[in-house]
């Protein structure tokens, strides 16, 4: 399985317009930001994105993608969904669960169904079970930080019907929080290495690469309406060690910001857009291509 899939390394560019990209519980869903004032997407919240497209197994979108790419969707369930039976779930990964098994595990209910597992790894059995079933998965995805501070919106919410019986109207004071505009910058990474280990599969990762120009456009909420995928990208090395440092890769493709980087800006115009790889640093690697625009 790990030689049909290549070492990869990607970068996501984010736009955020009047939209909150990731809520901080700890923060009461203020978008989430570092001290200096930049912002961040978490992974796990990248991460969900993909699972609630595949999850959701009976909308259209998931149905037209399975028809057109040939995918069994028995095959494309999520573990990582509420309301999960986990008695059920470890049934499915081995008869003696104690005891683990590789090749047994790569052959389980388990591994044929759980897409996720398969591609991000999974630590489903940490307390019950044997450690030979804790897994990194191949594809990882880094926290997602913005080039310039964010300025954060509060506004306060309202309803015409009150909440309470003795109030007319009902207002939720300072509840709806974004982000005027920010450009996130947000790596990612296969590695062939772990795709053994998990199942993963070459067909796996191709999934992967349809549902990432989607994630938000197909997701959109309330709070989230305009967050754009400016460019997806996935460049692929010419062998399984790397053959071009992450970090080339990632200052390469960034956004330029136009004037200080350390003021709040408001549109795409603030930045100076990259469409291609110089030409010294796509010699060192196998391909490059935007997800975006495939």
């Amino acid at each position: 399985m790990a030689n049909e899939i290549k070492r990869v390394t990607g970068l996501l560019i984010i736009e955020a317009v009047n939209s909150n990209p990731n809520g901080d519980p700890d923060r009461e869903s203020d978008p989430r930001q570092r001290p200096n004032g930049r912002g961040e997407i978490s992974p796990v919240s990248f991460k969900r994105k993909l699972r609630d497209l595949v999850e959701d197994a009976d909308s259209p979108f998931f149905k037209e993608i399975c028809k057109k790419h040939s995918l069994d969707s028995k095959n494309y369930r999520i573990l990582e969904s509420r309301g999960r039976d986990r008695p059920a779930i470890i049934k499915e990964m081995a008869k003696n669960i104690s005891k683990f098994d590789q090749k047994e595990f790569l052959e389980s209910e388990f591994v044929r169904k759980y897409w996720d597992a398969r591609l991000f790894g999974n630590t489903f059995l940490e307390k019950e079970a044997n450690k030979g079933y804790i897994k990194t998965g191949a594809a990882q995805f880094a926290v997602g930080v913005s080039i310039s501070p964010i300025n954060i919106i509060r506004h306060t919410n309202t309803n015409k019907a009150g909440v309470e019986s003795d109030k007319s109207q009902g207002m939720a004071p300072l509840a709806y929080r974004i982000v005027e505009h920010a450009v996130y910058c947000m790596p990612f990474f296969i590695n062939p290495n772990y795709a053994y280990k998990t199942g993963c599969t070459a067909k796996d990762v191709e999934l992967l690469k349809i549902l990432i120009p989607y994630a938000y456009d197909q997701t959109k909420s309330a709070i989230r309406p305009d967050v754009r995928l400016r460019h997806a990208w996935f460049i692929e090395h010419k062998n399984s060690l790397g053959s071009c440092p992450d970090y080339v890769l990632f200052e390469a493709l960034t956004p330029k910001r136009k004037g200080n980087i350390n003021d709040f800006s408001t549109s795409w115009q603030d930045y100076e857009d990259v469409y291609d790889l110089p030409k010294a640093i796509k010699e060192k690697i196998e391909s490059c291509v935007d997800l975006v625009t495939l």
